[in-house]
């Protein structure tokens, strides 16, 4: 099983410089954290057209729960979490949890 950072970053005051630091700044400290296996990111939306709760949601992924727990005490980590109050105006809400796969979509 694998875990994970999830990291929903609220709407920003200035959505073009939170999307300028958070690719420009943000994203190259965030991939240097030991352990992480996979990390993407990407801009919410509502499926009814409503103003979705989150701006942009981000998974950061490790193998295994001892593989977060590494990562999560690193310097690397801490310098990424530090990086947070400089672009996310709208804030940031940020937990983990682990994975459990319940299907294969391959058909």
């Amino acid at each position: 099983m694998t875990a994970r950072v999830v990291v929903c970053y609220g709407t920003p005051e200035d959505p073009a410089a939170f999307d300028e630091h958070y690719t420009s700044v943000h994203v190259p400290l965030a991939a240097t954290v030991p352990g992480l296996v996979e990390f993407t990111y990407g801009k919410a939306s509502s499926m009814d057209g409503s103003e979705p709760p989150y701006y942009m949601i981000a998974y950061l992924v490790f193998a295994d729960e001892a593989s977060l727990k590494v990562g999560l005490g690193s310097a690397e980590m801490k310098a990424a979490g530090k990086d947070v109050r400089n672009f996310a105006t709208g804030g940031a809400t940020m937990f983990t949890q682990e994975d459990v796969r319940v299907s294969s979509v391959d058909r």
